[in-house]
């Protein structure tokens, strides 16, 4: 069981309201149980007419189910916004630093500041891309970190994403959704928009294509395809910020540059948003069992003939383990403390960390080094004394491959279950992207809730859910028009070039296959209906003979 002792978000220790929740709440409590559940149906609604969703991996029942929004949000002041902010600023630079260096003059593991064994035994450094310096040296075009609150108050990183971090078009579809159904108390609790940031995210893009190519780039965003557990964002924010939306087979690579496939020819791309695991993008040079890749692009990156965001190899700064280094890497690198702290981690690799593992590891979790699909942390406290002892004995035998981090005592927020409001466990996720000078921060993220208040584990996949999160202001808003497809971003002085002219040349053969089975489908009821008619007409006998006449009479 998880312990009592946790940070309330919507109650201070007297019991009472905190001061940021006071409008929601008396909002809340004039609906009624009521109004609240009827505009929450009006949400629920809207979710399923837009198709919002999300996979679900190893169930028979079907893949899709409607993404699970919370209609409450989770509010974060402004003040203490800012203090957010700045410390996710700093990280996203420190860890874009890192990543530099490592796929550059490899300093840190000349100067023994860092383990070689993180990196050379890290399947996520991508030896093929050493060497390969990206556009204006951005590997992190976009960062996101998992942040939790304390039982102190005190927020934390709990996990870096600079992979290709998930979720900003669920947060900007959970927007969308509680702007309607909660619009009155979204105008007078001033909470800041997040139209900005979207227009941030597409000049983020536009800056990593060639410099010849910056005023009116192609800009693809490549996912895996429906299978993939968040295809609904990727077909969302490339609708939303004007990409060309494609998989691994649309693509194809001529001396040295990335083009798309269409009925009319090749059109080249210039810069690449990438959704899908960047050892999948190649198969020449890095899996070489991949079938969603493109074969010849690490090649077309190396020669600078296109963009990728983020860069190929930066999913290597994603290992748990680096949150061990982080404060001495940023006093190093930076000259910086680090601005919020990661929470305690330590890497069994080195010997004095796994001895302190040893003695308390009743209170830590424990998670693999180099984390894999399915994967799941073990919490120390809910294992016997023998099972610990097996636990152990496996770190003895790879100790390299463990972690091992504090247990977070995860804060509470209101959540509206089965027409009541509960406390449900809260993990926000906050993005960040490349300016040019720094990077700009979403007013606002994707916060999860858990399923429910003695579960830890923070995943939609794993029964939990979702919030809007709502950063304050003390002044007043202007009025906006929350950005969705039907309102996008508006353009900048860099165009993106939306001319395809034609369709993918995947896109038309599925639409030929598509107009193939209609017309069988159409032919088979066709002959069906005549064969019926035929049958009652003559009354047949349902028999296999009188079938077999009837069928053999049938027109067509």
């Amino acid at each position: 069981m998880a312990r009592q002792w946790y940070w309330d978000e919507l109650t201070g220790p007297d019991g009472n309201v905190r001061a940021p929740w006071r409008k929601l709440i008396q909002r809340v409590d004039e609906m009624g149980r009521g109004g609240l559940e009827a505009r929450w149906r009006e949400g629920e609604r809207f979710i399923e007419e837009n198709g919002v969703a999300y996979n679900v991996f190893g169930e028979t029942s079907g893949q899709d189910r409607p993404w699970p929004l919370d209609p409450l949000p989770l509010l974060v002041p402004g003040a203490e916004w800012g203090a957010i902010e700045s410390a996710i600023q700093q990280r996203a630079h420190l860890l874009n630093e890192i990543l530099a260096d490592l796929y550059g003059p490899q300093h840190l593991l000349r100067e023994g500041r860092f383990p070689a064994s993180l990196v050379f035994g890290n399947p996520h450094f991508l030896w093929a891309c050493h060497g390969i310096r990206p556009t204006a040296d951005c590997y992190l075009a976009v960062y996101a970190a998992d942040i939790a609150r304390s039982p102190d108050g005190q927020w934390w990183v709990i996990a870096d994403r600079t992979q290709g971090p998930s979720g900003i078009g669920y947060a900007l579809e959970n927007r969308s959704v509680t702007s309607r159904i909660l619009s009155d108390a979204l105008a007078e609790s001033n909470v800041q928009p997040l139209a900005g940031f979207f227009q941030q995210y597409r000049e983020a893009m536009i800056r990593l294509a060639p410099p010849h190519r910056r005023d009116n780039p192609r800009i693809a965003l490549l996912t895996p395809g429906p299978y993939s557990e968040t295809y609904f964002e990727h077909v969302y924010l490339a609708r939303h910020l004007g990409f060309t939306l494609v998989e691994g087979g649309d693509l194809a690579v001529r001396d040295g540059r990335v083009y798309v496939k269409t009925l009319g020819g090749l059109l080249p791309i210039d810069v690449i948003a990438r959704r899908q695991d960047d050892s999948f993008c190649d198969p020449l040079e890095l899996r070489e069992d991949s079938m969603l890749g493109v074969p010849g692009l690490v090649e077309a990156v190396r020669a600078g003939n296109v963009g990728i965001g983020n860069a190929l190899g930066s999913g290597l700064t994603e290992t748990a383990a680096m949150s061990a280094f982080l404060p001495t890497l940023c006093r190093h690198m930076l000259g910086e403390e680090l601005r919020m702290p990661s929470v305690a981690t330590w890497w069994c690799g080195e010997e004095l960390p796994f001895a302190a593992v040893r003695e308390q590891i009743k209170r830590l979790v424990i998670k693999p080094a180099f984390p894999t699909f399915g994967q799941m942390p073990v919490f120390g406290e809910r294992l016997s004394a023998s099972e610990r002892e097996v636990l152990l004995e496996r770190i003895r035998k790879a100790p390299g491959d463990y972690i091992a981090q504090e247990l977070v005592n995860l804060s509470t927020a209101p959540a509206y279950t089965g027409g009541a409001l509960e406390p449900r466990r809260v993990v926000l996720r906050v993005y960040a992207v490349a300016t040019g000078d720094g990077y700009a921060i979403m007013p606002g993220g994707l916060t999860r809730v858990s399923s429910s208040l003695d579960s830890l584990m923070v995943n939609v996949q794993a029964g939990g859910g979702s919030k809007d999160t709502w950063v304050l202001t003390d002044g007043p808003m202007s009025n906006f028009i929350p950005p969705t497809p039907r309102h996008p971003v508006q353009r900048s002085s860099a165009d993106v070039s939306r001319a395809t002219f034609d369709l993918p040349s995947r896109v038309a053969d599925n639409l030929f296959w598509l107009g193939r089975y209609a017309e069988r489908t159409e032919s088979a009821s066709r002959l069906t209906r005549g064969l019926l008619t035929r049958v009652y007409a003559e009354r047949a006998p349902h028999t296999a003979t009188g079938l077999y006449t009837a069928l053999a009479h049938s027109p067509g």
